[in-house]
This record gives structure tokens, sequence and C-alpha cells, in this order.
């Protein structure tokens, strides 16, 4: 078979059309075309008026070898990958050792414990949230009664923060093993819907990530699996050996037993604080990393359609339309869009008390009426927050303490026209040409109560810069919604290149917590990889390669030695895609 990228045809093409392309890139005969199948397709709107497809097929023909000599060093006509999933290792028949256990139900959890499970090493879930059901009508309760529950809510519960989002599946990870295929593969078997595997930018929206989210549940379970919800780490358990090496011997719960466990995945989320400060105490190696704060902006989504597609906006195919911008501001730091949500809605995502956070939120239509994205600028810990690896926490709280304060201390929001944060004066009055979509509700004043001013001086700067980019950007009623602190986790648990913690065996940091992911899919692709490394550990045989983690930085070394805390600075990660 034969794999064919990067073939582009008109927006309007017909089916015969496709294949008429395929012969002709091909260079092929009649009859030789035996049949096709979609990978891939995206399209390529940078001419509004001639919006294109672009495919890529797996083609099956008479005489492959021929073909592939035909189009030698075409890098867009290959042989076809093999992206079937081969399980490393696989536990004996019978096998009944210390079961591993995951701390985490979110993406990366999820598939860390499925994959254990389909291992057959029957894995224990300790969720300090609750199932998917209940967590859902929780986080309904602060969005419409202003009511927290700091363990049920956006951050916390099964499924994790990826539940109530976008839910992209698309990432910028490198993915030798094509492990995202897999990730996509279990999520259409658990109900999410086929074209994930197809389109170039899949979304399944939240709706339809509970019900997966359940389905995904209910096969581990069936495997031997065991959740463990509304159950929370107090503190871990460390043996040290007379070299000094540590290795993690046990959880204390939140029930007040303790699990005996020698084989742990840490995918906790990037919004554990009190995790992260337990697991700090406990020596286990920890740096601090760079992250982005900054406002929830909105926009009417007929703007972006028309200003991303032109003559075209509204078009089935295309779907509401997406955007990416970003910008280096005269101080050096760099504003970007993150997370951005066609058709969505702003949420609120606190998890803790007096304290409030922003997110964005679509379902799988796609159909609300308002687009919105993160406009966030990047943060440095030796610049920004320096004070030791936790000190990010503390700087986030901060903000988010003030946000808290400046949307009147009942959990709405602090909002602020564009027009009005270009001038350097608070809003007030009535919304204009756009409403803000934020539940509990958004109040209007001056985010520079609740932002850094190199934070809102670089905004300003972005605005118009963004806005002779998409037409209505900076809109003087365009709203923004403070804050955004949760782009990705403030700390990274370094690993080394068995994917254990650097200086604690057995316990094995996953995911967006412990800075090793940045969105759905690349939390879950971590999620496997670490399963395998941990299966390849407990049953005692060869791991596959190690590579390079999901957000591209380089494994470290193991170290017997005691924990060193330090803060290394990198540039900013932009998780979320």
């Amino acid at each position: 078979m034969i794999r064919l990228s990067d073939l582009a045809l008109p927006l309007d093409h017909t089916p015969e059309e496709l294949e008429a392309a395929i012969i002709a890139r091909l260079k092929l005969v009649p009859g030789q075309l035996e049949r096709f199948t979609l990978v891939r397709r995206g399209n390529d709107a940078r001419k509004k008026h001639a919006i294109k497809l672009v495919y890529v097929l797996d083609v099956v023909v008479r005489d492959e070898d021929a073909v592939l000599a035909t189009h030698a060093g075409d890098s867009h006509v290959r042989p076809s990958p093999d992206t079937s999933y081969h399980f490393p290792v696989r536990a004996p028949d019978g096998w009944e050792e210390t079961r591993p256990v995951v701390i985490g139900a979110g993406p990366c959890g999820l598939l860390a414990a499925l994959i254990l499970a389909q291992m057959g090493l029957k894995p224990i879930i300790i969720e300090r949230g609750k199932a998917v059901r209940e967590r859902t009508k929780d986080t309904w309760g602060l969005w419409r009664r202003s009511v927290l529950e700091p363990e049920s809510n956006v951050q916390f519960g099964e499924g994790g923060a990826g539940t109530f989002s976008d839910g992209k599946l698309y990432s910028r990870i490198k993915d030798p093993r094509h492990l995202s295929r897999k990730v996509l593969t279990e999520f259409v078997k658990a109900g999410a819907p086929d074209d994930i595997l197809t389109e170039a930018h899949p979304h399944i929206g939240t709706f339809r990530l509970v019900t997966m989210v359940m389905s995904i549940r209910e096969t581990i379970e069936g495997l031997g699996g065991e959740y463990r919800f509304g159950t929370r780490v107090e503190d871990f358990e460390i043996d040290r050996g007379a070299d000094g090496a540590r290795r993690i011997a046990g959880l204390h719960l939140s029930d007040g037993t303790f699990l005996p466990a020698r084989h742990v995945v840490l995918a906790v989320g990037h919004s554990a604080r009190d995790t992260f400060h337990k697991l700090h105490d406990a020596g286990v190696f920890v740096e601090a990393k760079p992250f982005a704060i900054g406002v929830r902006i909105e926009h009417p989504q007929s703007w972006i359609d028309k200003a991303r597609y032109g003559p075209n906006a509204g078009n089935r195919i295309l779907g509401a339309a997406a955007y990416a911008l970003s910008h280096r501001a005269s101080n050096g730091r760099t504003v970007y869009s993150f997370c951005m949500c066609p058709g969505g809605r702003v949420v609120a995502a606190t998890s803790e008390e007096g304290r409030v956070v922003t997110n964005g939120m679509s379902q799988y239509s796609r159909a609300e009426f308002n687009a919105n994205s993160g406009l966030v600028v990047d943060i440095q810990p030796e610049r920004d927050y320096p004070g030791g690896p936790l000190a990010g926490i503390a700087f986030q709280r901060h903000w988010e303490s003030l946000a808290y304060v400046a949307g009147g201390s009942n959990y709405q929001a602090p909002g602020q026209k564009v027009a009005d944060l270009l001038a350097g004066r608070p809003s007030s009055g009535e919304f204009g040409a756009v409403v803000p979509s934020y539940k509990p509700g958004v109040k209007l004043t001056d985010l520079s109560e609740c932002l850094p001013d190199y934070v809102m001086e670089s905004i300003r700067e972005a605005l118009p810069v963004f806005g002779r980019q998409i037409a209505g950007y900076d809109h003087p009623d365009v709203i923004m919604t403070g804050v955004e602190t949760r782009t990705s986790s403030p700390v990274r648990f370094t690993r080394g290149s068995d994917l254990q913690s650097l200086n604690t065996a057995g316990l094995y940091p996953a995911g967006e917590g412990a800075g090793y992911a940045g969105g759905i899919l690349s939390a879950a692709v971590d999620g496997i990889r670490v399963a395998e490394a941990l299966a390849a550990d407990l049953l005692k045989v060869s791991a596959p390669a190690p590579a390079r983690s999901p957000d591209g930085a380089a494994a470290g070394r193991r170290s017997t030695a005691p924990a060193v805390q330090r803060a290394r600075s990198r540039s900013a990660s932009r998780p979320c895609a």
C-alpha cells in the first residue's frame, strides 16, 4: 500500500475528481488503481476565495514497487506505515503480583490504566474526584449557582480537565510509533465519532467526552482494573536503601488506609497543587517550569468565519473556523492564542475557593454563538517567580485571588472591553456587540487589577497586530475575561530515560501535571509510554526504545542522590493542541 500525502483539490470537488487526481499524481495507467482509503483530510485556507481540501490517502495499486520506484525521492509518495499498536509486553496467565497504581483519571491516567489492563496487570486507579456523571452535576453547580465543590469540578474528577474543553485531539508531538492512532482508535471504540480518525484537526466536545470516559472505565473494570473515586493521596511512603536509593513503597489515602505500591503512575493533572507540595515534602525531584497567563477573549463566531474563510464562511465541510496567533512584544515576551474554542463558551474552571480561573469549552457541533481563545503571555521561572520549584503555584494563586475580588467575590469573572483596555481605563455600563458567555457572569472592570503590568502591556501591544490579521479581532466591543492561569503545569517532576522519577524509583510522573504533555492527545500518548515502561520494569523485560517526551523534553538520567530542587528555564509550552 502507498501513502500519498499533500494532495490538494478544490473545496467543491466531486468524488470522481478525487480519484482522477490520485491517478494523475501517481501517474497510473487505466485500471492500475484498485482502491484507496482516507487517512486524513484538512484544508488550506490561505486563499479565502480558493480554499482547498488537502488529503492524505492510502492507495492500493497494481505493481506497487514500480509506482514507488517512479516516485523515488518524493516525500509525498511513500510506503504506508504500520500504524497498528503492538503490546511490547503482557502479563503471563495467572499473574497475581502487586498491582500497579495510577493516580488520576484524566486522559493520561485513563490511557495508562487502559494499556496496563490490556496487558493483564489489573491496575488500581485512584481518583480524588467523582465519577464523570456526578462530577458534571457539580461542575454545573458552579456555573449556575456559584457553588464550588473543591474535589469535584472542571479540574478534578473522572476524565480530567479535558472533559470540559473543546476536546481537541491533535498535537505537534513527535510520534514515530503512531501511539496517537492507538489513542484515537480506543476513543472511537468508546463512542467517539469516527471522523476523529481522519480529520486533520479532530475534536470530540464535552458531551461526547462524558460518555466516552464512562465506556473506557467499563473496559478497564472488565479487564480486572479497579477504580477508587473520592480518594485522595495524602502522603507517599518512600523506602530508602543502604546506598541512599529511594523507591516508592505505598500510598497513604484519604480514607485512612495504606495502599502498598511499588509501581505508581503519577497522572494528577496540572491543578493538583496540594499533591505537588506533598511530593516536594517527600523529596521527589521537582523543578519549576514555564507556563503562560492572560485572559479569555471572545468574538462572534461569524466574525472569525468570515475573516478566515471569506465567501466560504458557513461551508458545512469547513465548519466553524479556528485561528492561531502569535506576537513577539517589544518587552521580549510572546503573546499568543491558546486553546482556541470555535463555537463554544468560556467556563469557570477554578478548583480552589476564593479564586477565579477561566477556560474554554465547545460541544462537538461547535454551534454556539461566540468563539473564544486564551490570549496569554509567557511566564519564566527565573524572571517572574523565583523562589523555588513551587513558586509558580503561589504566583498563579495570587492572580486568581485578585481576579476573584475584581469579579465581586462571588465567582463572577472580571472582564474588560478591548477599547477600554487599549485606552487604559476600566470598563463599565452595558455590553456592546459582543456578549460574554462566562457563567456565573462577568463584571466589567479593569483587568490590570488582576494581571501583572507586563502581561497587560504585552496584550495591549498585540491586539492591534492581531486585528490586522483577523478583521474584528480588536473591535472595541470585544470582551476579555480574566484570568487564564492554568495553561500548563508550573512544575515538572523530572524523570529518567526509564520514565521513572529522577530520584524515586517506581514513581512514573506522566502527563500534563508532571510537565510532560499539553492537551488531551499528548497526555494520552504519554500515558501509553509510561504504562509500557512500568509494565516492562514490573515484568522484568525490555521496554520499547526510549524516545523524547511528547513535549520534546529530553529524559534525564537516574540519580540515587537526595533530591535537589531547582528551577530551569525553558521556552513556555503551548498545550491544548
